[in-house]
C-alpha cells in the first residue's frame, strides 16, 4: 500500500477503557494522554481526563462535555502509537464523523493538539448547555432514504416543533434531531412512510437548529484559534467535499455550520471513494479507523462493501 486514509470516530464511540491498551503499550500514546490531562485539568470530582476515559463509569463518560475531549485524545494517541511504517505512508485523505472532523483537521495540521483539545472541550460544553436548555432528542430511522426522512420530519412537525435530518450515516441509516414532542411524533408516523423509527438515548438535539446558541458561541471560540493550511485532504461533514486547504475563514464557518447542519458521512465516503477511483489511488490505499471502537468500519460496510476498513481499537 502506498498511502492511507484515516477515519476518526465521533460521539457514540466512547467506551470505558478507551485508549488504555494503547497507553500501556506505547510511550507515545501515554505522552498524548499526559498532555491532555495537563490541558484538561480537573474534571468532575477532581478527576483527570484519562481517569474518566479508563475507568468511567459509562454514564459519566457519555456526558457530551467529557466524551468529546476523551474521544479526540484517544484517536490522536492511537495515531501516534501506530507502527512507524504505517505512519510513514502518505495520507491520501482524513475524514471524521462530527466531533471526529476536529481530530481529522488536527492530524492534517490545521491546529495544534492543545488548540484542538481546547476547541473540543469548549464545543462539548456548549453543546451540553444547548441540550440542557432546549429539551431535544434524536430518532434513528431504519430503512429510510433522504426523501422519506424529510417526509417523516414534515409529518412530525405539522403541529409544531422542530425536526430535521441530522446524520446520514449509511444507506438506510438516517438520524433525525429536534424537539422532544416532534421526536415522539416521528416514532408514531414513521410506519406511514414505510420505515422504522427508534428514539436514541442522547443528551439533546445535536446537528439541529436547537444547537444555534452553541454555534454562535463556537464561532467566537474558533475566531481566536490560529488555523494553518492543511497538509492532507480533509472531508467536510457539511458539504461532503474536501475542505479548501488554504481558506481558514471558510473552514471556521463550516465548523460552526456543522453544529446545526446534517452530518453527511455517507455522502462524504461515497465522494471520497469516487475521487480515489478517478485519480487511481483507490487500489493502493488502505483505510484505517483510529481508536476507539469500529463504528466507522461498520458504516463503511453498508456504504461500500468493497472497502475494507482496519480498526485500531487496541494495539
Amino acid at each position: 500500500m502506498s498511502n492511507i486514509v484515516l477515519l476518526c470516530p465521533g460521539q457514540g464511540a466512547q467506551a470505558v477503557g478507551m485508549a488504555k491498551a494503547w497507553c500501556d503499550a506505547s510511550p507515545k500514546a501515554r505522552a498524548v494522554l499526559d498532555e491532555a490531562d495537563r490541558i484538561f485539568g480537573a474534571g468532575p470530582d477532581g478527576r483527570s481526563l484519562s481517569d474518566i476515559a479508563f475507568n468511567g463509569p459509562q454514564e459519566t463518560l457519555n456526558r457530551t462535555d467529557l466524551s468529546q475531549p476523551a474521544l479526540f485524545t484517544a484517536a490522536v494517541a492511537c495515531y501516534h502509537a501506530l507502527p512507524d511504517e504505517l505512519r510513514a505512508l502518505q495520507i491520501r485523505a482524513v475524514a471524521g464523523l462530527s466531533l471526529g472532523e476536529y481530530t481529522a483537521l488536527h492530524l492534517a495540521g490545521a491546529f495544534t493538539f492543545e488548540d484542538g483539545l481546547r476547541l473540543v472541550m469548549r464545543r462539548g460544553q456548549l453543546m451540553q448547555q444547548a441540550a440542557e436548555s432546549s429539551k431535544g432528542g434524536m430518532v434513528a430511522l431504519i430503512g429510510a432514504d433522504e426523501a422519506q426522512a424529510n417526509d417523516v420530519c414534515a409529518r412530525a412537525t405539522a403541529e409544531g416543533g422542530v425536526l430535521v435530518p441530522a446524520n446520514f450515516n449509511a444507506p438506510g441509516q438516517i438520524v433525525l434531531s429536534g424537539s422532544i414532542e416532534a421526536c415522539d411524533r416521528a416514532v408514531a408516523v414513521s410506519g406511514d412512510v414505510g420505515v422504522r423509527a427508534t428514539k436514541l438515548q442522547v443528551a439533546g438535539a445535536f446537528h439541529s437548529p436547537l444547537m444555534q446558541p452553541a454555534a454562535e458561541k463556537m464561532g467566537d471560540v474558533l475566531a481566536k484559534v490560529a488555523i494553518s493550511p492543511l497538509r492532507a485532504e480533509v472531508w467536510s461533514n457539511v458539504t461532503a467535499r474536501p475542505h479548501d486547504s488554504s481558506d481558514a475563514q471558510l473552514l471556521r464557518q463550516l465548523l460552526v455550520e456543522q453544529l446545526v447542519s446534517p452530518v453527511r458521512w455517507s455522502q462524504s465516503c461515497v465522494g471520497l471513494l469516487a475521487a480515489m477511483a478517478a485519480d487511481g489511488s483507490r487500489g493502493s490505499a488502505a483505510f484505517h479507523e483510529l481508536a476507539p471502537g469500529s463504528v466507522l468500519k461498520g458504516l463503511m460496510r453498508r456504504i461500500d462493501k468493497t472497502c475494507e476498513v482496519i480498526p485500531h481499537d487496541a494495539p
